[in-house]
């Protein structure tokens, strides 16, 4: 089967199953785009075509409105697109962070490229940190990722990450994710970004917060099943007809995660509570659900299923507690 992960790297310990090379720390942005497989870039050319005439080959033709984007290094295709489309480059997602980990104490954790590199990302700690009771400790992370097929916006996402068990959670209040997103009909621009998220770095701590009242929302053990009812059943189900049965494993071992088993579970901000409820959620789609690999089931993660999964858990998390 072929890796959906090109390359990656860390620092740190080792991230998703000893996937990607081990950087140490605080290591400059050209470092980071050698060992993430993102020093290379994306060329341009009108897509060509050959005409035929009476059994013979033509002319070499080209449609202007369309362009293949091909890799620097290895001219392998990467999509078609519109001739207005802009592209973003690999290490444009890397030099993103270079002011915010020279002078704003961000550091780069992970970077590296997907599906060929159709999809790439950068992934920084950003200095913020909260410790829910029973030193249950969560992160803030900031996450840059795009693609080059038309398959996700140039997108930037305020992060959490759990330490005990690594889940990631985008920040989301009011039902939507903080997430800063530039379409690919316009041109990135960087320092715009950077702006609009002060606005949505400065959530931290009211999210904390929520997470904090979270933690203190005790949960009747039949609360606990409509929650993961509610959560689980609604997903992917247009998919696969067959997914009932998936939801039903699913349901047995996030309850089983949720008493007890699970990473961090008897932490003293989990146990029994909502909170406990959402690590329960966040820990299976990272590490626990069904997936055709580890890759996989990163990209669904952070961009799929897995991604609308979690804020869906986020939602009702927050429904219990208000």
């Amino acid at each position: 089967m072929a890796h959906l992960l090109e390359k990656m790297a860390y620092v740190g310990e080792t991230p998703w199953h000893d996937l990607g090379n081990q950087l140490p720390a605080k290591q400059p942005i050209e470092v980071w785009a050698k060992e993430a497989g993102m020093d290379w870039t994306i060329c341009a050319t009108p897509v060509r075509y050959m005409t035929e005439q009476a059994g013979a080959l033509g002319s070499i033709m080209s449609f202007e409105d369309q362009k293949v984007l091909y890799r620097s290094d290895t001219k392998a295709p990467l999509s078609v697109v519109g001739g207005r489309y802009q592209v973003v480059q690999p290490k444009e997602v890397l030099e993103f962070y270079r002011d915010l980990t020279e002078v704003s104490g961000y550091e780069l954790e992970t970077a590296g490229v997907l599906k060929a590199g159709r999809k790439f990302w950068a992934l920084a700690r950003t200095g913020k940190s909260s410790a829910l009771k029973g030193n249950d400790v969560v992160n803030g992370y900031l996450l840059l990722a795009t693609s080059c097929d038309g398959s996700l916006a140039t997108t930037a996402t305020p992060t959490t990450i759990r330490v005990v068990c690594n889940n990631t959670l985008s920040i989301a209040l009011s039902g939507a994710t903080s997430a800063i997103k530039v379409p690919h009909s316009t041109s990135f621009d960087a320092q715009a970004v950077k702006k609009q998220l002060g606005i949505a770095v400065s959530l931290w701590d009211s999210f904390m917060y929520r997470m904090k009242t979270l933690s203190e929302r005790k949960v009747k053990s039949h609360e606990s099943m409509n929650y993961f009812l509610k959560v689980l059943c609604q997903t992917d189900v247009h998919v696969d007809p067959a997914q009932g049965f998936t939801n039903e494993r699913a349901l047995k071992k996030v309850q089983a995660m949720y008493e007890g088993q699970g990473r961090g579970a008897e932490l003293q901000a989990a146990k029994g509570t909502a909170w406990g409820l959402l690590c329960a959620v966040t820990e299976f789609v990272d590490h626990e659900r069904r997936a055709r690999s580890q890759e996989y089931r990163l990209d669904s993660a952070w961009f799929g299923q897995g991604a609308v999964l979690k804020q869906r858990a986020l939602d009702h998390a927050l429904q219990l507690a208000s």
